[in-house]
């Protein structure tokens, strides 16, 4: 499988980042088949967060065993000082690790968030003590929402972030706004050595009143074509890689559209967007 550079860090990722949501309701039996494959596909990087269901638990006795296998990035929801230094060692615990590669703020979705993490006694401090005491090697931001490439620009303009990670695919391009600010936010990034995480390249849209088939909170595309195409346009932007769907049973499917990318021309791309105007932007 391809690798890319994560930016400053050094790291070569492979374009496939193990998205752990994969886990959060997965039994230890299914959870230890997935990570064979895995394995056997060559991932080098994990992301993962203790929001996420029993994920931690249930990679913890892989990571025991696998730790100097996997860059290792983990998150925290927590936008205060003291919190987010307990969140982050209850990680190390579940995970059991002594470390971790990439600590980062998740999920921001407005300034005042950003601001509420980013403040005097905000996460932000937190992060920066658990770097300066060897608790994590890197620091990052995430965040999810129509505003976010927006966000993460002025979050790169106050703090000196190693990553970001944010949603990216050609549904979503249809929005003209959210496009422009995406590829200034992967510019910024380009020219700042700032690595680049995507998720929710294959999503479809949202699930409405659709059972949910998946164990995602949008409805993603399942068949095989469908997901090469949403892998082979993310992976064509100026991106260190994708984070895997966070659902075990789709991961094989996105794992093999990863070791078969193929790049986009610029036309492929446009004309992918047009196509993807039938559906709406997961975050109008």
């Amino acid at each position: 499988m391809e690798t890319r550079k994560l930016g400053k860090t050094g790291h070569e990722s492979t374009v496939a980042i193990l998205g752990g949501f994969a886990f959060s309701e997965t039994t230890q039996e299914e959870t230890d088949a997935a990570m064979e494959n895995v394995l056997k596909a060559g991932v080098n990087h994990i992301d993962i967060a203790p929001t996420y269901g029993h994920a931690e638990e249930r990679l913890g006795p892989w990571l025991a065993k696998h730790r100097e296998r996997f860059f290792l990035g983990c998150k925290t929801m927590e936008r205060d000082k003291d919190d987010a230094a307990r969140e982050l060692r209850e990680s190390l615990s579940r995970l059991k690790v002594d470390h971790f590669d990439l600590y980062q703020i998740h999920a921001v979705t407005t300034e005042e968030e950003l601001e509420a993490a980013l403040k005097p006694g905000g996460a932000i401090e937190a992060l920066v003590e658990a770097r300066d005491q060897g608790l994590t090697r890197y620091l990052g931001i995430t965040g999810h929402g129509a505003a976010i490439p927006s966000l993460l620009m002025q979050a790169l303009n106050r703090f000196d972030f190693d990553t970001v990670l944010f949603p990216i695919n050609y549904i979503q391009y249809t929005d003209e706004t959210y496009r422009k600010n995406a590829e200034k936010l992967l510019t910024l990034c380009h020219e700042r050595g700032v690595g680049t995480m995507i998720i929710k390249s294959i999503a479809k849209g949202k699930w409405g009143d659709k059972p949910h088939a998946y164990n995602t909170w949008y409805e993603p595309f399942d068949e095989k074509e469908e997901i090469q195409k949403g892998v082979n346009f993310a992976l064509s932007q100026d991106i260190t890689g994708i984070c895997t769907v966070g659902d075990v049973n789709l991961l094989p499917a996105v794992l093999n559209a990863c070791e078969n990318f193929t790049p986009y021309t610029p036309k492929q791309q446009e004309a992918l967007i047009e196509a993807g105007r039938e559906y709406q932007p997961l975050f109008p």
